[in-house]
């Protein structure tokens, strides 16, 4: 009897039910057999028997548990899983909430970049109470804000051409993971606002070419539009792209924060003529992008190919970017310069909180130092090596607005690079589709069909307004802090509560070594066994 009960349970009942209709609209038709009754009946029958034929595949299907024991019902489950982050983003969040991003970040950066009002009122919705709650310090003398064209020169005493940066630029991203609108506006953008666009680690493609903006070459363990057929570095090939004016730097990847120390594939069946020209690799092969790089593996020889890479690029500044992993591999590479006399131009510290690569969860949530100690981690090292004033440092990693700039500037960094903020500015609405060539804003996808909808002359305008809109609030900042330029900030400009009833300034929280002081020998315990374990020889640590 139990048995003859389960087809009437609330788990099958649909399904029940949608059999007995079918079922009796199909008597119904039988036993009056006229054309006209069969035409009103054709369009629930095929409803209700779809609906039947679906449940019956849901009970015999060996995928999905749920589908087995809720037939029919269980795909309103999946629909509203489908739906779930859609109906958190526009229905659910509060202004501050929202990851990676907060919702009030990214109604900002929209403003900005259509050059609509960016104001809020009736005050903040921060908890100024909150631990961790950091603010910037203002003067009681503040100046008239000065112009917005902040610029910061990029080049060592090796350096024959360097490049003036703005102090705000577009962080690495790739053709391939953007569509080719979205690289055409950005680097149009880049072009009308006199700021410099990476290129990621995908190469120089004819859509980075095609508007003239400013250009940082990344070149990554896979070494694209500069690769022998193996995969090797080609210095030939290297020299004859880098001769480009439009070239400003070269810039040598050595990690992401995305995913550090993790390679990746471009399988074969994605790999399209297009990008197999400008990558240089094969048509049918996948595309590979190694977690290490063959050129070098040991600090020393990592020091002589950015030497060699400054010297082929005809003179122009050439660093590295990272994402600080073990501290005493990064004072090796010190160490190195110390040693061989060879200099990066410029660091690029990357954080873990930085985004637009695809990665495994453990890499994207665990792995890698965050930006800021990252950031003034290196600031310190060059400090404790005499190295500082020749070695300019750029700080990626979650930057989007203003304050996020000055407060990077204030541990170290002398410029900063938005990935994410420019995907905004050209209309990302943080979809988290980046991954699956279904964007629906057109910004990360190869599809043609859905790129189309990133109208480029449009986009231009909105990357510039951004650009200007930020480094206008940035200068504001300033102003109201009683500075000329960004150089000035200083640590002691910024505080951070860290209990309810205590706070402390940024100068107390990354206290700064002397010049020369790991030279001298340390007792700073941050540096003092980090130091100890690097040798110029080898990233591993000495016993």
């Amino acid at each position: 009897m139990e048995t003859l009960m389960i087809p009437f349970t609330p788990r099958y009942i649909v399904l029940t039910i949608c059999a007995v209709v079918t079922a009796l609209l199909v008597g119904i038709g039988i036993v009056d057999a006229k054309l006209k009754v069969w035409e009103l009946l054709a369009i629930p029958i095929l409803l209700f028997g779809g609906l039947t034929l679906l449940g019956i595949r849901d009970l015999t299907q060996e995928n999905h548990a749920v589908l087995r024991n809720y037939p029919i019902t269980a795909h309103i489950r999946f629909l509203l899983e489908e739906i779930r982050p859609e109906m958190r983003q526009y229905f659910f969040e509060s202004e501050k909430d929202g990851m990676p991003f907060s919702r009030d970040t990214r109604a900002l950066v929209y403003q900005r970049a259509k050059m609509q009002l960016d104001k809020r009122p009736f005050g903040t919705q921060e908890d100024v109470y909150k631990e961790g709650y950091e603010w910037m310090h203002h003067s009681m003398a503040p100046k008239t804000h000065a112009s917005e064209k902040f610029r910061v020169t990029i080049g060592g005493p090796d350096c024959t051409r360097p490049y003036s940066a703005s102090v705000f630029n577009i962080s690495a991203m790739s053709f391939g993971a953007l569509s080719p609108n979205a690289v055409r506006a950005l680097n149009a953008g880049a072009k009308k606002g006199d700021f410099a666009h990476d290129t990621g680690e995908g190469g120089v493609s004819p859509y980075h070419r095609e508007n003239g903006g400013d250009i940082i070459w990344e070149i990554g363990s896979g070494y694209f539009g500069c690769r022998n057929r193996d995969g090797t570095f080609n210095p030939e090939l290297f020299a004859k792209v880098a001769a480009d004016d439009q070239i400003k730097m070269v810039e040598l990847k050595v990690s992401q924060g995305a995913k550090p120390g993790h390679g990746g594939v471009l399988p074969a069946a994605k790999v399209s003529e297009e990008i197999s020209t400008i990558r240089g690799v094969a048509m049918g092969e996948d595309c590979i992008s190694p977690a290490y790089h063959k050129a070098f593996s040991t600090p020393l020889e990592m020091m002589a190919f950015i030497g060699e890479m400054r010297r082929l690029s005809g003179g122009k500044p050439a660093g590295f970017k990272l994402c600080i992993g073990h501290p005493w591999e990064f004072l090796a590479i010190c160490k190195a310069m110390l040693q061989t006399g060879i200099y990066p131009d410029f660091i690029v510290v990357d954080g873990n909180e930085g985004g637009t690569g695809a990665a495994p969860l453990e890499f994207m949530d665990h792995l890698g130092m965050p930006m800021r100690e990252g950031v003034n981690f290196v600031h310190n090292a060059l400090i404790g090596i005499n190295a500082r004033d020749r070695i300019r440092i750029g700080a990626a990693g979650k930057i989007a607005t203003a304050f996020d700039m000055a407060r990077a500037m204030a541990i170290g960094a002398d410029w900063c690079n938005s990935a994410r903020g420019f995907m905004f500015a050209l209309g990302c609405i943080q979809s988290l589709s980046c991954h699956t060539d279904r964007c629906p804003t057109g910004v990360t996808t190869q599809d043609p069909s859905r790129n189309r909808a990133l109208v480029v002359p449009h986009k231009i305008e909105r990357v510039y307004n951004y650009h200007h809109a930020t480094l206008h609030a940035l200068a504001e900042l300033l102003a109201a802090a009683g500075l000329d330029h960004p150089q000035q900030i200083r640590p002691i400009h910024f505080s951070q509560r860290t209990s309810t009833t205590e706070v402390l300034t940024f100068a107390k929280l990354y206290p700064s070594l002397r010049p020369g002081e790991l030279i001298d020998g340390t007792s700073d315990p941050r540096f003092r066994e980090a130091w100890a374990m690097a040798r110029a020889e080898s990233f591993a640590a000495a016993s």
